[in-house]
């Protein structure tokens, strides 16, 4: 049952929201460099401040102002695409309690009807009753609806054979694949450079990027399939990114870097002196007002 109707929920949303930017607002207008500023992409949605991965989460970022929103897509039973962080459904769902007898949880075990009946949102907060893990079918047409940009991450695509070109099919149709979107609000990522070579070599025009830490002289292999090098902040130094950026990319632009998963003010202005492009981060507000004018 709902804590709050989907009308108080978002008017909690907006609240925050609200609140938040109101305590940003005094801080000086940006500075010379803010041209420079890293993207600032809020993880699995706003998920510090409402449960990852859910639409309320991308609503949340979208009220706060934030318009690129970062994903994770898993696989279902009977072949539907959800988002979903964990390969198991017991960390973010109700799912040992409505389903007790079907030990260890796990997403790939579970048809999408089965999953739409769990409720993914009273992990975080009881504000967020009621929360349900969305189809990507679902996230798409909510991301579009909010006029958001989209950084897409593939999860363990060993567990699901084919997910790549299932993915872009449900982004095609959903208008995903159309050239503004695919020019200025859609990435494709993947801790699997397999599969994010398969994205690039079956839609060579889609960004693509891979999540890891390459060494220094695995660097020119990846860049013939993907445009940005995407790692965890605390495995990379000012040099490391610097040679990411002499190289350029399957589209021939430089390699982009945009790490993760920065949380606090000292670490976004740490990488932001780094040179980074983006900044991957629970709380896009606290990163915002970091490196804004820096």
């Amino acid at each position: 049952m709902y804590v709050r109707s989907a009308a108080a929920a978002t008017a909690a949303f907006l609240g925050l929201a609200l609140s938040v930017c109101s305590a940003g607002s005094a801080s000086a207008a940006p500075g010379p460099g803010w041209l420079a500023d890293p993207i600032v992409y809020a993880h699995r949605g706003a998920s510090a401040y409402a449960p990852e991965n859910t639409l309320e989460a991308i609503d949340l970022a979208m009220a706060m102002g934030f318009d690129w929103v970062e994903n994770d897509v898993q696989r279902t039973r009977d072949g539907e695409l959800v988002v979903i962080h964990d390969d198991t459904l017991t960390r973010t769902t109700d799912v040992e309690e409505v389903f007790p007898d079907r030990k260890p949880w796990r997403v790939k075990d579970f048809t999408a009807a089965e999953i739409a009946r769990l409720d993914a949102g009273s992990w975080f907060g009881q504000e967020f009753a009621g929360a349900r893990v969305p189809t990507l079918r679902e996230y798409m047409d909510r991301v579009q609806r909010n006029r958001q940009r989209l950084l897409l991450e593939i999860k363990k695509p060993e567990l699901y054979p084919g997910i790549e070109r299932q993915t872009l099919d449900v982004l095609g149709e959903t208008g995903w694949l159309d050239e503004d979107r695919v020019a200025r609000r859609l990435v494709v990522q993947s801790f699997s450079a397999t599969s994010v070579r398969t994205v690039h070599e079956l839609r060579p025009d889609l960004v693509t990027a891979f999540l890891g830490t390459p060494a220094l002289a695995d660097l020119p292999r990846y860049a013939e399939f993907t445009d940005r090098i995407n790692p965890w902040h605390t495995t990379i130094d000012e040099e490391w990114v610097a040679a990411v950026h002499e190289l350029l990319g399957a589209h021939g632009r430089a390699l982009e870097v945009d790490t993760w998963i920065v949380d606090d003010a000292e670490t976004a202005r740490k990488v932001q002196d780094m040179g980074v492009d983006g900044i991957i981060t629970d709380k896009p507000d606290v990163v915002r007002e970091a490196v804004r004018g820096y």
